[in-house]
């Protein structure tokens, strides 16, 4: 009998229109926190009525009936949920590119994979609606929960598409690490630029959100950071990337050179102490001076603000040393973002990574604690407060 069922064309979408039906019946009542014609300390709603919808699947169109409530948040069946956000903003920014008419055949194939080739601007619509109330209120929570001893910004370009002209837009990210040692996304934006005012728009925005307790921040030497950091979070502590200045320094030399310069590189980061590096990095300097005054210069002047990381507790050390966790984390969003090209907005820019970004997020804080406990009171030199 149920391999007959499964065999009738007909009978199949009727058998699905069931299980959907039985499965919304459940989840409303869930949401409303009641059975129906039930009457419940727990209940925050009622039902109200019905509402038609149809649902696409392998098997043909499914009529369903979907409940409606009133006295509570709007009821959203989970079966309708196809896509996660960062999929739904994906959506969104192709298709406005094909409604505009400036999809190329990569985008035709993202929207005929994820929609079955039917995507409606109604649809579009409703999406970016949802999706934009949900990443404002994602960049604009409060912080004041937690102190974040430990934060990390860096930057990535994507091209957007503004007053008909195609741009390069900086994306502009921060991350943090509570006193537990859990990883937090703080906060992402869009800025014509990696200027002094562009980073310190987004310092002055975390403190005025609740950012507290910062005793050390990890980035480039990007010279907008390093100006804005000194001028919005006096008294904390700076941390060179370890990663991007061994990269400069490698440009220094031919390719025949490059491995020899690591190798004496890394043995300089091996010193146990502040002034152990240093010495070692003199040393070097002078080996370094008769052919290649360049890498001398770079080491003389760049190697101290490498170190700032020795202040603090040596188990935490090789994760603060260096941007490399952010850095992957553009990598990331450049996977969705490529897909797209070029966005025909900034808004469909910033909804695509705020979304991909509130997944890392939720991610990182369900996730055990990180590898290291953070012992404040064990870091030497940073008073605190």
């Amino acid at each position: 009998m149920v391999e007959g069922l499964f065999k009738d064309k007909e009978a199949l979408p009727l058998l699905l229109a069931a299980v959907c039906r039985a499965a919304m019946e459940q989840e409303v009542s869930r949401h409303v926190g009641a059975a129906p014609h039930e009457r419940t300390a727990s209940r925050v709603g009622r039902r109200n009525g019905y509402k038609p919808r149809t649902l696409k699947t392998r098997a043909g169109e499914v009529e369903l009936s979907v409940p409606q409530v009133r006295g509570c948040e709007p009821y959203h069946p989970s079966l309708f949920g196809r896509w996660q956000r960062s999929e739904r903003a994906l959506l969104v920014a192709c298709a406005e590119m094909y409604f505009q008419g400036v999809s190329t055949r990569n985008v035709r194939e993202v929207l005929e994979a994820m929609c079955d080739g039917d995507v409606s601007a109604t649809t579009v619509s409703q999406v970016a609606r949802e999706l934009d109330e949900k990443v404002g209120q994602f960049r604009t929570r409060r912080l004041d929960e937690h102190e974040y001893p430990y934060v990390k910004v860096d930057a990535r370009y994507e091209k957007v598409r503004v007053d008909g002209r195609v741009v390069s837009q900086a994306v502009l990210v921060t991350i943090g690490y509570t006193e537990q040692g859990r990883r937090e996304v703080l906060d992402f934006r869009l800025g014509n630029s990696e200027s002094e005012r562009t980073w310190a728009e987004v310092f002055v925005d975390l403190k005025s959100r609740g950012l507290k307790g910062v005793r050390l921040l990890v980035s480039d030497a990007h010279a907008g950071i390093v100006a804005a950091a000194r001028r919005h979070l006096q008294g904390v502590a700076w941390q060179r990337c370890r990663v991007h200045f061994m990269r400069e320094l490698a440009r220094k030399v031919s390719y025949k050179r490059a491995k020899e310069l690591m190798a004496e590189a890394r043995a300089v980061f091996a010193g146990d102490s502040r002034r152990e590096c240093l010495l070692r990095a003199e040393g070097m300097a002078l080996r370094w001076d008769p052919s290649n005054a360049g890498v001398s210069r770079l080491l003389r002047e760049g190697l101290e603000d490498c170190l700032a990381v020795l202040d603090f507790p040596e188990d935490h050390r090789r994760r603060l040393a260096s941007t490399n966790e952010l850095e992957n984390l553009m990598k990331r969003l450049k996977k969705r973002t490529r897909v797209v090209g070029v966005f025909p907005s900034r808004s469909s820019c910033e909804r695509l990574i705020g979304s991909q970004l509130m997944e890392v997020h939720e991610q990182w804080v369900t996730e055990p604690m990180a590898r290291f406990n953070m012992e404040l009171a064990t870091v030497a030199g940073v008073p605190l407060g």
